[in-house]
């Protein structure tokens, strides 16, 4: 018999026990991370979020932690974990779930995430249908959601500095925080905004931000916005809103702007990186 044959009756051989051991393995669960069931108290709609606290968060009994708030809890919950492990491991994190109870056959049909398709856009479709099947244009109740269930809870249970708060979004999520600074900019004092998907929204963001309420009040914040060196379109809208920051002259705003080589895709574990860096430099500052 020749090696080929010898090899192929071995492989065969260990097929049962290698079966075996896959149906016996299981999940792996990410460390000090704890799922809090929560409800959209205004709109009636549950969500979860996923919160991790500092390694030394019960041992510190007297210290308060800066919390960084993030959307898209499934998908960043594993980059900003890794990314605070090493730059600023004195943070709690608060991930933001998509709706849980949300229509079974538009989630079979559109996937897990669909609600994001209403929480986050400024806007309502301009095709009938479409607004219709997604329910497009409601930021302005995920963000009382945010603020009136999700902050308050957190501020309520766990030891955080209420001046300290950051919101992290990628994508939808950068132009649904696009919203928040434009609109409820003492939500939070600091603001990553990852390639924003500002495509449509720069007037109304340009609008919001000329209110009456915001016209001569400053914004208070601290801003990161990037995008990636092949978002060529994407980029020429962001400049626009940096543009639109800057010709406030506001003495309270800091405006980090940053290109990131790579794709929307590509760009997004660099962005993550190079955003906790930022505001790990903005938390020594502050000390």
């Amino acid at each position: 018999m020749d090696m080929k044959n010898i090899l192929a009756l071995v492989c065969l051989s260990l097929l049962p026990f290698l079966t075996v051991e896959a149906n016996e393995t299981s999940d792996f669960t990410l460390s000090r991370i704890q799922v809090l069931p929560i409800k959209d108290t205004h709109a009636d709609r549950q969500y979860e979020l996923y919160i991790k606290l500092p390694e030394g968060y019960s041992k510190n009994k007297d210290k308060i932690y800066p919390v960084i708030y993030f959307t898209d809890a499934v998908w960043h919950i594993e980059l900003l974990s890794g990314s605070t492990e090493y730059l600023m491991e004195d943070a709690i994190l608060v991930g933001i779930s998509w709706q849980k109870d949300i229509n079974e056959a538009l989630k079979k049909e559109e996937g897990e995430h669909v609600s994001r398709y209403r929480d986050y856009s400024i806007s309502k479709s301009s095709n009938p249908e479409r607004q219709a099947k997604y329910q497009h244009g409601q930021a302005n109740n995920h963000l009382t959601f945010i603020r009136n269930d999700v902050i308050k809870t957190i501020e309520k249970n766990y030891r955080t500095d209420p001046d300290n708060r950051t919101y992290f979004g990628y994508s939808a999520g950068g132009n649904f925080g696009a919203y928040i600074l434009m609109t409820q900019p003492d939500t939070f004092k600091n603001y990553i905004l990852g390639s924003p998907s500002l495509w449509r929204t720069i007037p109304l963001l340009s609008k919001l931000g000329s209110t009456a309420a915001l016209k001569d009040k400053g914004l208070n914040a601290n801003v990161f916005i990037s995008y990636g060196t092949l978002e060529q379109k994407l980029g020429e809208h962001i400049k626009e809103f940096t543009t639109i920051l800057n010709a406030r002259n506001d003495k309270s705003l800091s405006l980090t702007h940053v290109v990131i080589e790579g794709s929307h895709q590509t760009a997004f574990p660099m962005t993550g990186v190079r955003s906790v860096t930022w505001l790990a430099n903005l938390t020594k500052d502050k000390k």
